[in-house]
């Protein structure tokens, strides 16, 4: 929509926006552990994973929600971007999503409902290509516009993707390259257009999560607003092991050193690394690479965990899925 820019009116960017993950775990640390006798509970708040599932008519049904501010000035990528946000936690499950109903938040004045309106179009059109219905949704008025969608999906239960499931000795796959923040927060600062970052954001996880589940992963996690090594660090507490990770190794989309060189730098990436760094042994790792690997990623890729006897797990996922990156 020519004349409005939608991250002038966002305080933050997208999945940088997250509350910071120390001070979440007080948040939840009040609340009580789910017990209900009549239902299974397979996934509760106990492992801070990225969905809650239980098992219902043998299946896994698995429920999510997200929620992110403007990442992007055009209202129908962000929609997009936003959508295909929201259905990455059903992915990093082992899921399929088969409903979503949309959440949004919208100003009374300064952007017109036709703004809105193409913000929606974009995350139907992510949701129909992920095979999703929207059936619906809860609109309430905001000074900052905000959107995403509450999703539910089901998995086999003996397939479910865990954070709690890495075990000593596990290959790890990375399936979307890093610097989503960096270049995001250029673009918010900049207008400079970033179609190669908008291409990775609007990717669904649908393929690496199948690919995951086909060669015998039973961890994974989605890489977003915790940054890369937040979300590994999430994966070595629940499942108790030592992540190691060959900094070069890891894949960066063009230009996100500069952006990062540059000081184009998210406000939840520097938490995410004041957050991690108690946990980290940094070895000879440079500041600029740090700030990468901690990125505040906004609908990210899945960070993979598995081990098949004989073979790197990584080129078998590769092989299935082209949108792979190994590690």
């Amino acid at each position: 929509m020519t004349g409005y820019r939608l991250t002038e009116f966002s305080s933050g960017g997208g999945c940088a926006c997250k509350y910071p993950p120390d001070q979440l775990e007080q948040l939840l640390a009040a609340l009580p552990s789910v017990e209900d006798p009549s239902v299974e509970v397979l996934v509760g708040l106990e492992s801070a994973d990225d969905a809650a599932v239980i098992l219902w008519a043998e299946q896994a049904l698995i429920h999510t929600i997200d929620v992110i501010t403007p990442v992007l000035d055009d209202a129908y990528e962000w929609g997009r971007v936003a959508a295909a946000n929201s259905l990455s936690d059903v992915y990093a499950m082992g899921g399929k999503p088969l409903m979503a109903m949309n959440l949004l938040a919208w100003p009374r004045e300064g952007l017109p409902l036709e703004v809105a309106q193409s913000v929606l179009r974009g995350g139907a059109e992510v949701a129909a290509r992920a095979g999703c219905l929207v059936g619906g949704g809860h609109t309430i008025y905001d000074e900052e516009p905000k959107y995403g969608m509450s999703v539910i999906g089901v998995a086999k239960p003996d397939h479910l993707l865990r954070i709690d499931a890495g075990r000593p000795g596990d290959s790890l796959v990375l399936t979307k390259p890093l610097g989503l923040g960096v270049l995001t927060a250029l673009h918010m600062a900049t207008k400079q257009p970033i179609p190669e970052a908008i291409s990775v954001m609007t990717s669904l996880n649908a393929s690496a999560s199948e690919a995951a589940i086909a060669v015998g992963a039973r961890c994974a996690t989605d890489v977003t607003g915790f940054g890369f090594l937040g979300h590994l660090l999430r994966i070595a507490e629940a499942s108790q092991v030592t992540v190691i990770v060959d900094s070069k190794a890891v894949p960066l989309l063009s230009g996100a050193c500069e952006a990062a060189q540059s000081g184009y730098v998210p406000g939840g990436t520097y938490r995410n690394l004041e957050w991690i760094s108690a946990s980290t042994d940094w070895g000879s790792v440079d500041e600029v690479s740090r700030v990468l690997l901690a990125d505040a990623q906004t609908s990210g890729g899945l960070v993979v965990a598995g081990n098949v006897p004989g073979i790197r797990i990584g080129e078998l996922v590769r092989r299935r899925s082209k949108a792979i990156v190994v590690i």
